[in-house]
């Protein structure tokens, strides 16, 4: 995608008569979403809910924000995210909408529901051709694909993988099915724990392959498993895991491959939020110190632009004093691979501009100005 792309940008000021959740969609009206006719349409609102325990993720109002202007368009709004790879409490639907329940993502809250987007087990997916440079085709949660609209809400925040988590990995790591966070993330299959396995045979049930046999303990047979990631989240004892053992530039570059797939052939908007830049993911059942002082909201139709302008915006911040950052770096060095040394955030930024899923250069535009 050629030439600049625009991203608009306020600060977290505010004053009598409006509050953060009015001043975002004054935000995002001024970049331009009311151009999306919504009229009937189911959208998806792709938001991290947060592992509790984690208080960086956004806060519901936010959500309920922009279910507000959603609704106000006639849109039909869902909030959703895909089951996760690890052992949590969002490896499932069932514990993944308790999750989000508990952190105040709930209908009475946000003004509308929660849909966790592949399904109850984490195998309800579509394989999504984009034919893209690394991947043919990628396998997104059922229910962000059948949404006519996407619209993602990010925490903008480091990531020990991407460098960063932005619009791009909201939408990547977090639209990918267990089987697509499986392609993401391993070149390997699920190994069991032996010592947390108590041999009940549940899993070996559950397997669509047969490629789990029991014989006091469980046991995968890697030539027959086809890497579903089905049996992490029926084993209830959290002995079966996956070794995340990608390379990080290979992770970056299908990350930006699948979220080029998440939002293909539907109109889509993103916003981000650059506050609580903690150094590490809200999947982590705790948080950390922010590494810069809070900046602000950005917003925009590109979602490769808006990730440049936000890590452009957090580079120029001072490093907070008493953060894992501080005394680290110079004063001119980039805070995320300060924070994670082996990650270059820019490899996923850049294929996701190579692939045409937006563009790295951008203009600027403040609603303080």
């Amino acid at each position: 995608m050629g030439g600049r792309s625009d991203v608009y940008f306020t600060d977290m000021r505010t004053g009598p008569g409006e509050g953060l959740p009015d001043k975002m969609k004054r935000l995002i009206r001024a970049a331009g979403i009311d151009k999306i006719d919504m009229e009937k349409k189911f959208v998806a609102v792709k938001i991290h809910f947060g592992e509790p325990g984690n208080l960086s993720y956004l806060r519901p109002n936010y959500a309920k924000a922009m279910v507000d202007v959603i609704k106000e368009k006639g849109g039909i709004p869902f909030l959703t995210d895909c089951s996760t790879l690890y052992v949590g409490r969002r490896k499932d639907a069932a514990e993944h909408l308790d999750a989000a329940y508990e952190n105040g993502f709930n209908p009475f809250a946000t003004g509308c529901h929660v849909i966790i987007g592949d399904g109850l087990k984490g195998d309800d997916d579509v394989d999504v051709p984009i034919d893209g440079v690394c991947l043919k085709s990628a396998k997104i949660g059922r229910a962000v694909v059948d949404a006519d609209v996407v619209i993602s809400m990010t925490h903008f925040k480091c990531h020990e993988l991407t460098g960063f988590g932005g619009a791009i990995k909201n939408l990547g790591m977090g639209c990918a099915s267990r089987r697509g966070k499986m392609e993401l993330h391993s070149s390997n299959k699920p190994s069991v724990d032996q010592k947390k396995c108590t041999g009940c045979g549940h899993c070996a049930d559950k397997c669509a392959e047969s490629a789990i046999s029991v014989s006091k303990k469980a046991t995968i047979n890697e030539k027959i498993c086809v890497g579903c990631g089905r049996c992490i989240s029926m084993c209830r004892f959290d002995a079966i895991n996956v070794n995340m053992d990608q390379p990080n530039d290979v992770l970056c570059k299908r990350t930006s491959e699948y979220a080029l797939a998440s939002i293909i052939g539907k109109p889509n908007f993103h916003v981000s939020m650059v506050i609580d830049v903690s150094p590490a993911c809200d999947c982590y059942s705790h948080n950390d110190i922010p590494i810069v002082p809070d900046i602000g909201m950005f917003a925009s139709f590109d979602p490769v632009a808006l990730d440049v302008a936000c890590a452009d915006s957090v580079n120029k911040q001072p490093v907070v004093k008493g953060s894992v950052l501080f005394g680290k770096i110079e004063e001119n060095e980039d805070r995320f691979t300060g924070t994670h040394t082996a990650t270059d955030w820019r490899v996923m930024t850049e294929h996701a501009e190579t692939i045409g899923m937006g563009s790295a250069s951008y203009s600027l535009k403040s609603l303080e100005q």
